[in-house]
């Protein structure tokens, strides 16, 4: 198995990659919980949806690990399960059965596109300067939703929208201690380190009362049939679903673009030429995985940011998506442990991840204005939209258009001019 997964090309072993994967598994595995309550308020089954998020997650997790050999786990989006729940259900009106169908055909777009190489030569007319963009704007984005989840920021007032939380607050105190712990393990070079801390904060979490015991470790997974195979293809047939179907697909489009660039940036897997070598079979793994996901009931599916934990502590290779999957397999009958780790243990390792993914920084011309400024703004906004999609759109959007206006326009390909048009048709379909 060492051979298959080119263990030595990577120079790694299975202590690593396993470790890897426990930390990437623990830091994304709110999903669990988080997507079918998400789900729920567009009235699809929260038990069964709980089913459909893990088993959507192993099937897409398997085939990076085995097609793709990479390091990232694949689960249902968050931002597009908000996006059918709140928006296409419960402001535009449609069931959540045509939602499903939506989703379907865009995973199909996806599969289609991506066994042409269509995505592989989009993603390569992406200009250093962007792709070092995705990667710190990805990392500050970890940062942000990990000091929420801590408690150290929370919602503010209009005029100030976020504020510093409770310090005082027993788990913002643990937290707060688990991650001065983290950081002190980093900086002796303890392997795990993120791992560690995370169990930290959960043992501490459960011996002062925070965190309660299950009362039994197994369970058995809810049944799937209510929402198996319940997609409505005929309802997606409507002239005015084609909005939902377009914004769907180009969130997922570019999520899992800009996902993947700035995992491979991180992980240092891209080429000379800022590419990652054979990017179209990680793209083929979440494209099976979204096609896949509408048919079990859940929503979009792709690589997630989170896995940027397991590769903080040294995963390179498939064997630690294999070792998520597992994982994820496992959770189906241990759910009431591995929903034990409280969020804000979760959060300190997405404050880490954050600090070490901000390097790519240094790619960035500060004295070209034209690669500059859109690589600022696709990070910034990407923050403070809290929208990585909105935040690639941006960037991709104002790229040609800065270049041509200050007469280099020769300088933008002719991919960047295909991803500024699809960008563009987001702002434009996005249901208001």
């Amino acid at each position: 198995m060492k051979e298959f997964f080119q263990f030595d090309r990577y120079n790694t072993s299975y202590r690593q990659e396993t470790v890897a994967g426990l930390v990437t598994f623990l830091t994304m595995s709110y999903i669990i919980v988080v997507n079918p309550s998400i789900l729920a308020v567009a009235g699809i089954p929260k038990d069964a949806q709980l089913t459909a998020t893990i088993i959507a997650a192993v099937i897409g997790t398997l085939v990076m690990a085995f097609w793709a050999n990479r390091p990232f786990a694949i689960a249902p989006y968050m931002t597009e399960n908000a996006f059918i729940a709140f928006v296409v259900v419960k402001s535009m009106g449609y069931s959540w059965q045509v939602a499903l169908g939506a989703v379907f055909w865009a995973g199909l777009a996806f599969l289609l596109l991506t066994l042409l190489k269509v995505r592989t030569w989009l993603a390569e007319s992406i200009p250093i300067s962007l792709k070092a963009a995705f990667a710190v704007g990805i990392g500050l984005f970890l940062t942000f939703i990990g000091l929420n989840e801590i408690g150290v920021v929370v919602l503010g007032v209009p005029g100030a929208p976020v504020k510093l939380g409770n310090i005082s607050q027993p788990s913002v105190l643990l937290a707060a201690a688990g991650l001065i712990l983290t950081i002190v393990l980093m900086a002796r070079k303890v392997n795990g380190a993120i791992l560690y801390g995370i169990v930290a904060v959960t043992v501490g979490s459960v011996l002062l009362g925070m965190t309660p015991l299950p009362l039994s470790p197994v369970s058995m997974p809810p049944s799937i049939t209510p929402i198996f195979m319940k997609l409505d293809i005929a309802g997606t047939l409507q002239p005015g679903i084609f909005p939902v179907v377009l914004v769907v697909f180009m969130m997922a489009f570019l999520d899992t673009i800009g996902t993947l660039i700035g995992l491979s940036m991180r992980a240092d897997l891209l080429d000379k030429n800022g590419n990652l070598p054979e990017i179209e079979r990680p793209m083929l793994a979440d494209a099976i995985a979204t096609t896949i996901a509408p048919l079990l009931g859940t929503t979009t599916t792709g690589a997630y940011i989170e896995s940027a934990a397991g590769i903080s502590v040294g995963g390179r290779t498939g064997f630690t998506a294999l070792v998520v999957a597992i994982l994820f397999g496992l959770s189906l009958f241990l759910a009431p442990i591995f929903t034990m780790v409280p969020s804000y243990a979760a959060g300190i390792a997405l404050v880490i991840i954050g600090a070490l993914m901000i390097q790519p920084v240094t790619r960035l011309d500060f004295d070209d204005y034209t690669e500059l400024m859109p690589a600022f703004l696709t990070i910034t906004i990407m923050i403070f939209t809290y929208n990585i999609g909105i935040g690639m759109t941006t960037g991709l959007l104002s790229y040609p258009i800065i270049k041509v206006s200050t007469g280099r326009g020769s300088e933008v390909s002719a991919g960047m001019w295909v991803l500024a048009a699809l960008s563009l048709s987001v702002f434009v379909f996005m249901p208001k």
